[in-house]
């Protein structure tokens, strides 16, 4: 039985002095966040109102409570559990120090049978937030010495707002005498798949029989036993969205002749990274290309999807109900993986309980991200009591297929190898607790690419052209920001900054300026004005922002897909974020509003669809338009004989360009069509359109908008 606490929460300015002021705490929650709204701070979103929060993270956090136990305890024992405590802090019992600890995805559990009583005081000292000495201040370099992730010390779609609390559940356990203290199944797939070999590892305090039951997911018996090694004969496999079922079945481990009873989910599956389409072939002399090919349940799977980021600023205000809406997009856009991006926290349970039910699988980083994590004595300690407890938590579940080391730590700006003792020893970890799951160091290695992130290259090509030029076994981050909806933005940029957008107030505060390496990311001011001229109000900004970024999405996905099998990877940055941006890579506006690119990224990740390879996004009048037909197929379906239609729409007139037959497409294989080629009209409109029809089935129809000028309005 769970007992929760009510708690307070108050700043100290050192560890001896005493608490500046004591405020109501949720728990879990953020101590800052407590504390700012007990003082009716506002919305941090709005406007610079975070930069109140200035500070806060160098102070020490008390969080009190006092025991009220309920009647029926007598010969039971009982626990103090805390599942995530951010980020070095000490636990006290009436003033007794039960236990130190530095890392906030390590849990806590204490036996207190013998110590705690009615009205006993529990306390949670933490300490301010770890800060490598000599760091750059206000930047990510501050984290390089910690398991801290990152993110909170400033990236180019968060503010920099460094975060202290418990931010996972906290509370007292009572337990009974005779109990199964820890369960966990684990089992291999026989190579056929036909047999499960299923092992329970359990400890019980009396140890007495356990018995081993095994249900469908109606919840039908399937099997039970009270031996921990048993087969189950052909096992429904689970598999990721748009491959088949997502199968999960339950199991129950009971401790015969007790009340003692644990329980869990199973999805079972085989996943392995394997080579892709390049083979072992190598250039110059040097070593292939590494494996990037997630192969699930012998399968050669084509991972498409996204980059997913902490939901909220504050990790404790996160639940089931912040994460559900979110996968379930996810599923309906055909996405079947999320990077969960290292600067990031590592989720919590019930995110990993939807991917499984949604058939999502999960990339999972450690916490490292973007730095240098030198391997000093210290840092390596606390690594490894931090991974070894985040792969203990999450080999369980279906969805999770591949660990990594962090994100671009190969990179000019973090300058590890997979020499780096942090490496090392994360590889280690994985192995000995994990392993036959696959592992990489980091994002991107060899052969896979990161970026580029605006609609137009350094060199001038838009991404239409930028994507066709390049050749990479996967394609791990790409993006093209814009801006959310004039009326999103309206609830938190001040009236009187709304139009037009200028650096040096909450625009730039939210990311739409000098977020990433100029001036005018993320908003692309200049770029804008280079197709469409300047905007005259901001409906007008923000259609042409998103014009751009559902276009430039779907002409990258689509050509990743076409790159297939030497490429097996498409994942944009990003998905999601935990704030309120006003210029973003998200496809996502905070807490989980679609962004129009969305609805475009969902109809090019469609298993089965037409699709136009265009070499460019603005075209000119009397130009030849060219463009080449194919068929992408991502399912384990073939299909035959469709006939596709394409046209071309100017000024309200639709041209028929070619009619194609498809002929037979196999299962999971792309088929390249007719390459077309049209002379443009001279004809007064600011757009063409692609339409490609599928006459058999209009779901696997496309259409594609496209930027048109007079020559005469050329530059």
């Amino acid at each position: 039985m769970k007992v929760f606490l009510n708690w307070t929460v108050g700043p100290k300015d050192t560890k001896d002095s005493p608490v500046i002021e004591e405020v109501p705490a949720h728990v879990p929650g953020g101590a800052q966040l407590d504390y700012a709204n007990f003082h009716n701070w506002g919305d941090y979103n709005y406007g610079q109102n975070a930069r109140k929060f200035d500070g806060l993270e160098d102070k020490y956090w008390l969080y009190k409570a006092k025991v009220e136990l309920p009647s029926n305890v007598e010969g039971k024992d009982i626990f103090l559990v805390a599942k995530g405590i951010d980020y070095e802090f000490e636990i006290m019992l009436n003033g007794e120090v039960l236990r130190y600890q530095e890392g906030m995805f390590t849990p806590v559990e204490v036996d207190i049978t013998d110590k705690i009583k009615n009205g006993d005081n529990i306390e949670v000292l933490i300490y301010p937030a770890p800060k490598r000495k000599g760091a750059k201040t206000h930047d990510r370099e501050e984290a390089d010495q910690s398991c801290k992730p990152a993110v909170s010390y400033g990236w180019d779609w968060h503010p920099y707002l460094v975060v202290l609390g418990i931010w996972d559940e906290f509370y007292i356990d009572i337990r009974e005498k005779e109990r199964i203290e820890s369960c966990e199944l684990f089992y291999k797939l026989s190579e056929d798949f036909s047999t499960a070999f299923i092992h329970f590892e359990a400890t019980s305090i009396n140890n007495g029989v356990i018995e081993y039951t095994i249900y469908d997911k109606n919840g039908e018996k399937v099997i039970s036993t009270t031996e921990s090694d048993f087969e189950l004969k052909n096992p429904k496999l689970w598999w990721c969205n748009g491959q088949g079922e997502p199968y999960l079945y339950s199991w129950t481990a009971r401790l015969l002749n007790t009340k003692s009873q644990v329980h869990g989910r199973v999805g079972f599956r085989k996943v392995e990274l394997t080579m892709n389409d390049n083979d072992w072939r190598a250039e110059n002399g040097t070593r292939a290309y590494p494996p990037m090919t997630l192969t699930l349940n012998g399968r050669i799977i084509f991972a498409k999807g996204s980059n997913w980021v902490n939901p909220e600023i504050f990790p404790g205000t996160i639940t089931r109900d912040t994460y559900e809406p979110l996968i379930r997009l996810a599923k309906e856009a055909h996405m079947n993986i999320f990077r969960i991006w290292g600067g990031a926290i590592v989720n919590k349970d019930c995110f990993f309980e939807l991917c499984d039910e949604y058939g999502i699988m999960v990339w999972q980083e450690f916490p490292l991200a973007c730095n240098n994590y030198v391997g000093t004595d210290k840092y390596l300690k606390v690594l490894e009591q931090e991974a070894t407890s985040i792969v203990k938590r999450i080999r369980k579940y279906a969805c999770h297929v591949l660990w990594c080391g962090g994100n671009e730590l190969f990179c000019s700006w973090s300058r590890m190898t997979d020499q780096s003792l942090a490496l090392r020893l994360l590889n280690k970890v994985c192995y000995e607790h994990d392993r036959d799951k696959p592992f990489i160091p980091t994002s991107p290695i060899m052969g896979v690419s990161h970026g580029y992130y605006l609609f137009m290259y350094p060199d001038g090509k838009d991404v239409f052209t930028g994507i066709q030029n390049k050749r990479n076994t996967a394609y791990t981050e790409f993006g093209v920001p814009s801006m959310p909806s004039a009326d999103y933005l309206r609830t938190f940029i001040p009236e009187d900054e709304l139009f037009p957008p200028e650096p040096g107030g909450s625009y730039e505060f939210h990311h739409a300026f000098y977020a990433w390496n100029s001036l005018d990311t993320w908003i692309s001011r200049d770029i804008l004005e280079y197709y469409f001229g300047q905007a005259e109000n901001l409906e007008q900004l923000v259609e042409q922002s998103n014009w751009l970024q559902k276009e430039g999405l779907k002409a990258i996905y689509e050509e990743a897909r076409r790159q297939k099998p030497f490429c097996s990877m498409a994942l944009n940055w990003c998905y999601n974020e935990p704030w309120k941006t006003a210029a973003n890579n998200s496809i996502i506006s905070y807490p989980n509003i679609p962004k129009p690119a969305y609805y475009a990224v969902a109809n090019s990740l469609r298993p089965v669809l037409a699709s136009a390879r265009i070499p460019k996004f603005l075209w000119f009048s009397g130009e030849q338009f060219i463009m080449e037909l194919w068929l992408l197929n991502d399912s384990p379906k073939g299909y035959s004989n469709f006939t596709i239609k394409a046209y071309i729409e100017i000024a309200g007139e639709e041209v028929l360009l070619v009619e194609w037959k498809t002929g037979m497409i196999p299962a999971n294989q792309n088929k390249k069509g007719p390459s077309v080629s049209y002379l443009l009209p001279n004809v007064n409109t600011d757009r063409i359109k692609v339409k490609l029809k599928c006459l058999e089935n209009d779901q696997y129809s496309s259409s594609y908008e496209l930027k048109y000028k007079l020559l005469e309005d050329a530059e």
